[in-house]
């Protein structure tokens, strides 16, 4: 599919379900919800744990395995070491005509290592080997307490390109009709193995680029020292405070991939973020 190209309309109702409650999961389910989808939301710890995000978002808090089997759409928004606890449920659960978005990403220091991942196998791949089941890669390279103020009508000036990977056209269409309604262009970004290109130490994770720079981020993304560079980027993101801003960090993100050198306040930005690490730095040492 050509960047100018936009997902079919397929005018199917769908229930979508949300699994993961953390600040991927509600930011979705809010989204979501604004979009005029119905949203279920769960967790490991069961519906009860989930009231006060249920007022939050508007979605509605459900037991994973009902969840699951009712929904047309499964997202999963957990951390990589949820997978393999998931397994049985999801393989009696999801229906075979079930779409399943893989919103994830793996941080080992995070996760704890998963030894395919570390060898090189492809995110997503995994994950559908897992299950059994197609996936469908999207919604993981945006940060997630700005989904909903980069969120734009079509057309707007700015608007955020997102990557949709898959082997299922079908599924591919369903999910960037999702994306487009989130307000976001949605980008067909090929099949589910070349899906590490919008994983977490690529130039497209998470510098929120106009469609136009998606392509070039995409085509620009390189295997080698990967894992280097996404460990970092971790480690960097967990000094700095709880409320540092996440715009600024999608500014410094943009620097590193090439983005907005000529802008002065993508620099500023750098600095407000140089700052906040030696600051925090200074008071670990203190």
């Amino acid at each position: 599919m050509a960047a100018t190209d936009q997902p079919p309309k397929t005018d199917i109702p769908r229930q979508i379900a949300i699994i993961g409650a953390g600040v991927v999961g509600t930011a979705l389910a809010t989204q979501l919800i604004h979009a005029g989808n119905s949203v279920s939301i769960s967790n490991s710890r069961g519906p009860e744990s989930l009231r006060d995000v249920e007022r939050t978002t508007g979605a509605k808090a459900m037991d994973t395995k009902r969840a699951v089997s009712e929904a047309d759409v499964v997202i999963l928004a957990i951390p990589m070491s949820g997978i393999l606890p998931l397994q049985p449920l999801l393989q009696s659960s999801l229906r075979p005509d079930t779409i399943l978005i893989d919103a994830c990403n793996y941080y080992p220091t995070r996760d704890g290592n998963i030894q395919p991942l570390d060898e090189g196998v492809v995110e997503s791949v995994w994950m559908s080997k897992t299950f059994s089941h197609p996936v469908v890669k999207a919604l993981n390279n945006i940060v997630a307490l700005n989904i909903a103020s980069s969120s734009k009508t079509k057309g707007s000036p700015k608007r955020v390109a997102l990557p949709v990977s898959g082997e299922d056209d079908k599924s591919v269409a369903v999910v960037m009709e999702l994306v487009e309604a989130m307000g976001f262009d949605a980008f067909n970004a090929g099949q589910l193995a070349d899906s590490w290109r919008q994983q977490p130490g690529q130039p497209a994770y998470c510098t929120e680029p106009n469609l136009k720079e998606l392509v070039s981020l995409l085509s620009s993304a390189n295997r080698d020292g990967v894992s280097a560079k996404r460990d970092q980027g971790m480690a960097l993101a967990q000094k700095l405070p709880p409320d540092f801003p996440p715009q600024i960090m999608v500014k410094v993100a943009r620097l590193g991939a090439g983005l907005d050198w000529w802008k002065p306040g993508s620099w500023l930005a750098a600095a407000k973020f140089a700052y906040a690490l030696a600051r925090a730095s200074f008071k670990r040492s203190a």
